[in-house]
């Protein structure tokens, strides 16, 4: 087990090189795929229940629902689409 969590912890030392990278050469798109690999995997590595997930995603959602609507985004940002959270098994 120590093995595979050695390698697992290099995976993820490439993808996150990878994704500096990518964001480097501008591809933003891909890059935040990569990101969900990373999170992926930093979830899995950190054994992090799904249980632990779901309350944060909710602390999320309530704090987001919690700000005022007419908030400025911070400069420099792009606007994004309200996101909508599903936790899948």
């Amino acid at each position: 087990m120590v093995y595979v969590e050695e390698n697992l912890r290099d995976v993820l030392a490439t993808l996150e090189e990878c994704q500096a990278a990518l964001v480097h050469n501008g591809d933003h798109d891909t890059a935040q795929l990569v990101s969900v690999a990373i999170l992926a995997l930093r979830i899995k590595l950190n054994r992090v229940e799904d249980s632990e997930l779901k309350a944060l995603c909710d602390a999320m959602l309530r704090e987001a629902d919690a700000r005022p609507a007419h908030s400025k985004p911070q400069e420099g940002s792009r606007p994004r689409p309200p996101v909508s959270l599903k936790l899948v098994k």
